[in-house]
């Protein structure tokens, strides 16, 4: 995963009153768990839009006044009317220690079945491993150039060196469908053939 930089520092208070007074600041309340201790911080939020509206997904070295930790974003709480983070959980990462993290899905090559009239349907934007920090891929690449109408690549189809995918494995994260301009033209294809043969059957008659 890329690795880039966040400075948070401790909150003097903690409450409604505070986080709403940090927003107006241009800061976004925080919590940082999964190290020894359970710390309550600000961040600011345009340095954090940088983070959050954006497919990828990043380890993050974090300066806490001084105390740096590595960290990755748990969860993030939206404003419902303006979609502006409004809370966010980080948690702190160690190297020997297995992390759950969500992984952006890239598509690599070009369907053939798409090509040839289908329409590719994608089940999952994000997908769900688990592993160390350090074998973490900045995504994670679903190939497409075998897949013919009605073909479909599984979660139990994708393997990542080190790491456990956690979604149910037999669920669909792409597929390859008969679109439906293409499957009205094969019937009307057909039935125009089927008609053809009977007016030769009656001309020969």
């Amino acid at each position: 995963m890329k690795t880039v930089s966040l400075s948070g520092s401790l909150r003097g208070n903690v409450g409604k009153k505070d986080a709403k007074s940090l927003r107006k600041e241009g800061n976004v309340p925080a919590v940082l768990y999964g190290g020894n201790d359970q710390l309550h911080i600000k961040v600011d939020a345009k340095a954090l839009d940088k983070l959050i509206f954006t497919p990828e997904v990043f380890l993050i070295d974090m300066d806490i006044d001084g105390d740096k930790r590595k960290v990755i974003i748990k969860d993030i709480q939206y404003h419902p009317v303006t979609d502006e983070a409004i809370h966010v959980d980080f948690l702190q990462i160690f190297d020997d220690k297995p992390v759950t993290i969500q992984l952006p899905v890239s598509f690599v090559g070009r369907s053939p079945g798409v090509a040839a009239g289908g329409k590719l349907s994608q089940h999952f934007r994000k997908l769900t491993v688990r592993g160390l920090a350090g074998d973490m891929p900045e995504m994670i690449e679903v190939d497409l150039s075998k897949l013919q109408i009605g073909d479909a690549v599984r979660v139990r189809d994708i393997s990542l060196d080190g790491l456990e995918m956690k979604d149910a494995h037999p669920a669909v994260i792409v597929a390859v469908k008969m679109a439906r301009g293409a499957s009205k033209d094969a019937e009307e294809e057909e039935a125009e053939a089927e008609e053809e043969g009977a007016t030769e059957e009656a001309a020969a008659e």
